[in-house]
């Protein structure tokens, strides 16, 4: 048999092809937890350490900044699975780290019960139960994103996870946390936006929600998984600097908020699969970041038996392809082991990694509820109970779809509306969807309101709610007229229509998926960046005829809008995201005022396409390996058009609201916390030297807690009460090689009209450093670091300096 990583012409990663104990590069983190738990409480660290009992969303009143430390938790759970591992054969093991086969259970992935261990069962997706029926669907996660609303994203984690739970899920596959790079990237909906920091954010609250419900969450995908075209043959080639500063940043996060489990992707980095890459997964996620639990292959990702030497904890969903019945893993891991190739002692590692994850959410209990569903039988009625575990969970998918919403334009308070004698709503993405909202697999079509991208990151909706169906509600309530037109086509029909009425509101879309779907020509990624099904001569052909238009966008990501938000008529634009079953409801309560938006662009929305500083690669062969480097390397999305002084249509960070803020009194002040135990290394971090190559070095305690404060006064000028987003954005000397500005903070402040508060936001010494390659550490840069505080990228209202 050949070992895959050997032969890999090009491949970064080699191991001699010899018989005999390979010296096998796994870490010690198993056995010695990082960070050990102190004999009295650290400076900035909560002192709850269960997964349980997460501290409350950073912005909650005077427990800001403080860090989880799941070290302790950690320890115990692995000390459990050691136990159990003691009476476990050779096979044993092997098999708690092969998937049963595609098919081969009732959920997407399966891992077989072995001895006392009952097995897992891990399913999609990463905005609610996949493959079952009586579940909600959620908003994905770049509208959630869109509130930077840190309770909001831990709240639909908790709902999330308990919903998996409920179904007898053990481990829900996401969130995604990749980065949307590109902005045609079909997948970024599934994210949280182009931006690390505010990913990395909402990564962590999804995760402490999640697993305060007791189910494992899963990071994915690790890592450079940005487009979708040739995805399993596509080498991502990233400068190490890059990919700690921008790629690697969420997934830190992740492990510092207790993840259980880490998915690796379908490409290569650097000339090296994913899911057999030493340098990603030894070396960054287990020892720099001292990640505990385990790593998955995504679906058929791995593609050697040796992928386990370089990290690779668990394969899914077992077999080498679907139904083939063969495995790199199963018997010819037990080969392996038996013939010296393998050392014993790494599959024991992998083992008791996946054991420590299930003691670690209390998934030991006997009262964990067992599977009641079938991924691949939906209609099989002895193994699906159609258990209902959707409670009250609409509530906040509404609320979430409010707030993610973003208010672009408003001309002449066009917004709210206030009981107009007359609406019309022109658009397909107005009214409900001809075949149903489950009417295409996986969501791969568009059809009616437009509410979830397609692919495996969707869930099936129990109902979906147009913006037809609300504003009739609402306008029932005002005694309004309501017409409508629905088809995006027949702009002459819908331009008679709307003349001589008080608002017309034209609904339209953008959309996309994963790469095993094409729709309308676009195989996953968007081919381009224009709204879908005539929306631009349909928007014009509206606002042509009548003085009040709206336009309302819900998209999977960014589109060109130039054709028509200047026309003098588009009086308001509000970009409503990919909202979940709720999609009506939420737009209608900011259309008429019920709620003030207060979302903001997690992305840029540019002037032309070739704006954007990272593109689509296509191209290749069908046995090729596509070359995708990031030039770019630190400078995506607003950081490339900040560095190369381009004006974006609408920049990251931007949103309006129905009142405005004012901004004042800034102080900046040290934190002085006293922590012997790390008395050198900051001692040395502040010399400008980068912090040692060790076990958890990234992930350190004293690295991330709170070392500078910032305060300053947000005050709400306007007539309605609304909330604010202030957003902190550092600048590092121009030696340190940054973009000109990076985000580093942001709040979300609810005021009452007139009403003022201090907002406090906190830097670590991580918040400040910047990656050294050659030293393999962070390290302050020399220079003066300054900041600046305001309401978006480019509104800044306030300034300072670092008091280094």
């Amino acid at each position: 048999m050949t070992l895959g990583l050997c032969s890999r012409v090009g491949s970064r990663f080699s191991i001699p092809q010899r018989k005999g104990i390979i010296t096998v590069p796994i870490t010690p983190v198993p056995f010695s937890p990082f960070p050990t738990p102190s004999d009295t409480p650290i400076p900035g660290v909560f002192p709850e350490t269960g997964v349980s009992n997460p501290p409350p969303p950073s912005e909650a009143p005077g427990l800001g900044g403080l860090i989880p430390d799941f070290a302790q938790a950690w320890k115990t759970a692995h000390a459990k699975a050691k136990t159990m591992l003691q009476h476990f054969s050779l096979e044993q093991k092997v098999a708690l780290t092969t998937g049963v086969g595609w098919e081969g259970g009732r959920c997407v992935g399966n891992i077989p019960a072995v001895a006392d261990f009952p097995g897992l069962c891990l399913e999609d997706s990463p905005l609610g139960v996949r493959d079952t029926d009586f579940v909600t669907a959620f908003p994905t996660g770049v509208t959630t994103a869109s509130t930077w609303n840190r309770t909001l994203l831990r709240m639909r984690g908790v709902f999330m996870g308990q919903e998996h739970k409920a179904k007898g899920v053990h481990v829900a596959l996401g969130p995604m946390m990749n980065m949307g790079r590109i902005a045609q990237g079909g997948r970024n909906w599934e994210g949280f936006g182009a931006d690390p920091f505010l990913s990395g954010e909402a990564a962590y609250e999804t995760i402490l929600g999640m697993q305060s419900s007791g189910i494992q969450a899963c990071a994915k995908h690790y890592i450079n998984n940005e487009q979708e075209h040739k995805r399993t043959q596509e080498s991502s080639n990233v400068d190490d600097r890059t990919q700690h500063e921008i790629y690697a940043h969420p997934f830190m996060r992740s492990v510092q908020a207790g993840v259980a489990s880490v998915m690796c992707s379908y490409n290569l980095v650097n000339d090296t699969y994913a899911c057999e890459n030493n340098k990603t997964l030894n070396d960054i996620l287990k020892r720099e970041y001292a990640f505990q639990g385990y790593i998955m292959s995504d679906w058929s990702a791995q593609h050697s038996t040796m992928s386990a030497v370089a990290g690779l904890d668990m394969t899914m969903p077992g077999d080498i392809t679907f139904s083939s019945g063969t495995s790199w893993w199963g018997q010819n891991l037990t080969d392996f082991v038996n013939n010296g190739t393998i050392a014993a002692s790494r599959v024991e590692d992998m083992a008791e990694r996946i054991l420590s994850s299930w003691f670690l959410l209390g998934q030991d209990s006997s009262q964990y509820p067992a599977v009641n569903f079938n991924a691949f039988f939906p209609m099989d009625e002895a193994t699906n109970e159609h258990v209902d575990v959707q409670e009250d969970h609409f509530e906040v998918v509404r609320q979430i779809g409010s707030a993610g919403a973003v208010l672009l334009k408003n001309v002449g308070n066009a917004l709210p509306l206030n009981k107009p004698r007359s609406v019309v709503l022109v658009g397909n993405d107005a009214g409900p969807a001809f075949h149903g909202p489950n009417g295409f697999s996986d969501r791969g079509g568009d059809d009616g309101i437009l509410a979830m991208g397609w692919g495996s990151g969707t869930a099936n909706f129990p109902y979906l709610i147009s913006p037809l169906e609300a504003i009739q509600a609402r306008a029932r309530q005002d005694r309004s007229s309501v017409m409508w037109w629905l088809d995006n086509w027949n702009t002459d029909g819908a331009a008679g229509l709307v003349q001589q009425q008080d608002v017309a509101i034209v609904f339209v879309n953008a959309d996309s998926g994963e790469d095993y779907i094409t729709v309308d020509g676009n195989e996953g990624d968007r081919k381009n960046l224009t709204l879908w099904q005539n929306a631009d001569v349909l928007i014009t052909a509206v606002a042509n005829n009548n003085r009040n238009t709206i336009v309302v966008v819900h998209s999977v990501g960014p589109a060109i809008v130039e054709a028509w938000v200047d026309h003098p008529n588009v009086t308001a634009l509000v970009w409503a995201g990919i909202a979940g079953q709720e999609a009506g409801n939420s737009i209608t309560d900011v259309l008429y005022g019920a709620y003030n938006p207060s979302g903001r662009l997690p992305y840029t929305i540019a002037k032309s396409p070739s704006d954007y500083g990272a593109q689509l690669i296509t191209g290749g062969g069908p046995n090729d390996i596509l070359s995708i480097p990031y030039t770019e390397g630190l400078l995506i999305d607003y950081r490339h058009f900040d560095a190369l002084n381009i004006d974006p249509r609408f920049e990251f960070g931007f949103g309006l609201s129905f009142t405005q803020f004012a901004y004042s009194n800034l102080k900046v002040s040290t934190i002085h916390q006293s922590d012997q135990n790390s008395a050198s290394l900051e001692a040395n971090w502040a010399a400008g030297k980068a912090t040692p190559i060790a076990e958890g070095s990234s992930t350190a305690i004293w690295l991330h807690r709170p070392l500078i404060q910032v305060q300053f006064v947000v005050q709400n000028t306007g007539k309605v009460d609304g909330a604010e987003i202030p957003q902190l954005y550092v600048h590092h000397p121009a030696s340190a090689g940054e973009p000109p500005s990076v985000l580093k903070g942001f709040d979300d402040i609810f005021l009452k009209h007139g009403q003022r508060t201090t907002v406090t936001i906190a830097l670590s010494r991580y918040d400040l450093s910047i990656w050294d390659v050659v030293a393999q550490g962070w390290k302050k840069p020399t220079g003066t670091i300054t900041f600046s505080v305001g309401a978006s990228s480019r509104d800044f209202r306030l300034s300072g300096t670092i008091p280094l």
